[in-house]
């Protein structure tokens, strides 16, 4: 006896069965906020936006605002950096922000049920930004001045802060924020400022010179950087985009 056949899917497009009807569903709205990260002067930063309108009006937010019914959330993210930031689509077409995580506790947002896509970013320092659409006014803050944020910003950021420490661990991206020719003290300045650790300079040192394609020695003299030391060997970018193995944060040590 033969089993039964399930039955045949058809082609085509699909079709909505007859009794399914939308208002079943109680509707929410999909947003996107952005966790946009940069070292300057030596210490972390948060791009932030001053809300315009009601909720939070006058309190700082992470850039983001309502996906539109004909947009991918990654397209909404891109347009709302430009238009809340100032800053130019092709400006914000390169920083490539990673998706961070969903955000939907029902209360999240005090006008109906907001359901947010994350994406976070660490980027070499970017231009002034400056208000629009919706945002009063845009700015980098010192991530350790922030005070209460809007919504549930603060939480977005503690984790976009460590997805990006984490992204240290495994590629190298922190040379981007040092000049052309560089010394493995300001490498390692780089990654005290992301993880907020105080790294041992010894150890920190042989982990990078032996990691492939890491760094590069540059030819000719060293560079005194200042103090009362040698001066110091200086080291290019190296080839390599992904760090093996990885250079990961210590435990237990304290804040600088």
């Amino acid at each position: 006896m033969t089993s039964p056949q399930p039955p045949r899917r058809p082609s085509g497009q699909p079709r909505v069965p007859e009794n399914y009807d939308p208002a079943d569903f109680v509707p929410f709205a999909v947003t996107v906020d952005l966790a946009v990260f940069t070292v300057r002067e030596s210490r972390l930063h948060v791009l932030l936006v001053e809300r315009g309108e009601e909720p939070y009006l006058g309190h700082w937010a992470l850039p983001g605002g309502f996906v539109r019914p004909r947009e991918s959330a990654g397209q909404a993210a891109r347009r709302e950096l430009a238009e809340e930031t100032g800053l130019s689509p092709d400006t914000v077409a390169g920083l490539r922000p990673e998706q961070l995580r969903t955000y939907s506790d029902p209360d999240r947002d005090p006008r109906m049920r907001v359901v947010s896509v994350a994406y976070t970013a660490l980027v070499p320092d970017l231009p002034e930004p400056r208000g629009g659409g919706d945002a009063a006014q845009a700015r980098w803050t010192p991530y350790d001045e922030l005070g209460r944020l809007a919504f549930d910003h603060g939480r977005i950021l503690a984790d976009g802060r460590r997805r990006i420490g984490a992204k240290l661990e495994y590629t190298c991206l922190a040379t981007a924020f040092c000049p052309p020719e560089f010394t493995l003290g300001e490498l390692q300045q780089v990654y005290e400022t992301v993880w907020g650790v105080v790294l041992d300079r010894p150890n920190f040192r042989r982990k990078v010179l032996t990691s492939p394609g890491f760094v590069e020695p540059v030819e000719g003299p060293p560079r005194r950087t200042g103090g009362r030391g040698k001066p110091a060997a200086l080291y290019r970018a190296g080839a390599a985009t992904a760090l093996h193995p990885p250079l990961l944060r210590p435990e237990g040590r304290t804040t600088p």
